[in-house]
């Protein structure tokens, strides 16, 4: 072995795995309709408008030295005054991070409360969660979640495991199944950590929350965001955040995120930043800064967001429930937020026009990128099991106009299919 341990097992995104397979087929030319990464087209959905103007501005007036270790304090407190007036949470400048996007914020989070050994709970399907468990020593504790609750996990899932766990991650509006949590389901996982803190205060280190809500503002019709602090104010001790302009506001490569939490774990945080230099960069900071300090821009913005992510999410998942309808081995579960549809491709055991059984969920994969030219991320690369016949489509760089040729390719191929 010529490298660490650490490095000699990790594993690297299946996502991205899975999207450079779909860009080598499109370097050869093929039209792929590719739904695989959780990315914005910059043509579809630009950044707004005035945020690309602060950020030229910020580079022209040479904002290009290091930013504050925590992030520049006027960005701090813009973020603390929109969190304030949009999401009704209380946080001072003292107690937010900023960082380089979210990645940074949740590495951080890991390596400040979670020891070599120590348990760390989360759902199945998810984002990268059994990677920074790995990567900090830690030992995961999945729980498998189900179509028939949203793939949300519930207190009943936890509680089990509550008594010797050291961090819950939990994630709302979710990735990779862009489904929420409801109000009374947030509620009693809350009740259980306070319940198992009560037991713990004093004798040994508390049970954290890690809530990562980055998609919070992309919300579909009708739909509600609950986090743990507004739900319970008890649980703002034991609850850190995740967040950022990444999702919201198409910024996916700007790279600003933050996370909000008790100072002591927020000042951890910075202090293992300081060493990695996850920074956000300073003039994007100062650029996102003053796009925040007018939320009447911020409003508009989302509101034209939401109705262009919506509309792809309605037509896609209409779609699927029309093949449903034809007697076709799809579904859909109805979109909720964010940019993801969860869909299913029930095809195990069919057997394609060459007579080559569909036998396991990569062959489905491959079967539907080979055939229907259509590109998905199956649930096993968010850690369900390899048998899982559920995917992730991200509408984020998807075309309208290019909607109904997806469904008719897809149609193609389902009916080349034999039972």
């Amino acid at each position: 072995m010529n490298v660490s341990k650490l490095a000699e097992n990790i594993i690297g995104s299946e996502i991205i795995k899975l999207a450079g397979e779909v860009n080598e087929k499109i370097k050869k030319g093929e039209k792929i309709y590719n739904f695989t990464i959780g990315d914005f087209d910059p043509k579809e959905f630009p950044i707004p408008t005035e945020l690309k103007q602060y950020i030229l501005e910020a580079y022209t007036n040479d904002q290009t030295n290091y930013p504050a270790a925590d992030g520049m304090l006027e960005l701090r407190k813009a973020v603390s005054n929109l969190l304030e007036l949009r999401a009704g949470l209380l946080y001072k400048e003292d107690e937010i991070l900023i960082a380089g996007g979210a990645r940074p914020v949740i590495y951080s989070i890991f390596r400040v409360l979670v020891d070599p050994n120590d348990f760390v709970l989360f759902a199945t399907p998810s984002w990268n969660n059994n990677h920074y468990t790995y990567l900090n020593g830690a030992k995961a504790i999945a729980i498998e979640t189900s179509p028939e609750q949203n793939f949300m996990p519930c207190a009943a899932d936890i509680k089990p495991h509550v008594s010797y766990l050291n961090l819950i991650t939990l994630c709302s509006p979710q990735n990779p199944t862009g489904t929420v949590f409801t109000k009374e389901g947030l509620e009693e996982i809350c009740d259980l950590i306070l319940e198992e803190n009560k037991k713990r205060k004093g004798i040994k280190k508390p049970l954290y929350l890690m809530y990562d809500q980055i998609y919070w503002a992309l919300l579909y019709e009708g739909i509600n965001h609950y986090d743990p602090v507004s739900l319970r104010p008890e649980m703002k001790d034991y609850t850190v955040f995740v967040d950022g302009i990444s999702k919201s506001l198409s910024a996916t490569g700007v790279r600003v995120g933050w996370s909000m939490g008790p100072k002591l774990i927020i000042d951890k945080m910075k202090a293992v930043l300081t060493h990695i230099g996850a920074w956000a960069p300073k003039a994007e900071q100062v650029a996102t800064a003053n796009y925040l300090s007018n939320l009447n821009h911020y409003d508009s913005y989302l509101v034209q967001q939401k109705t262009k992510i919506n509309t792809r999410l309605n037509l896609f998942y209409k779609g699927f429930k029309d093949l449903k309808k034809r007697g076709f081995k799809v579904d859909a579960i109805s979109p909720q937020a964010a940019i993801y549809l969860t869909v299913q491709f029930a095809l195990h055991g069919q057997k394609t026009s060459e007579g080559n059984a569909l036998e396991t969920t990569k062959d489905v994969t491959a079967y539907l990128l080979n055939e229907a030219k259509l590109a998905l991320v199956p649930f096993y690369a968010f850690g369900s099991p390899e048998t899982s016949n559920w995917y992730r489509l991200s509408v984020g760089t998807s075309k309208v106009q290019d909607i109904a040729g997806v469904f008719e390719n897809l149609k193609q191929a389902l009916d080349k299919l034999q039972k």
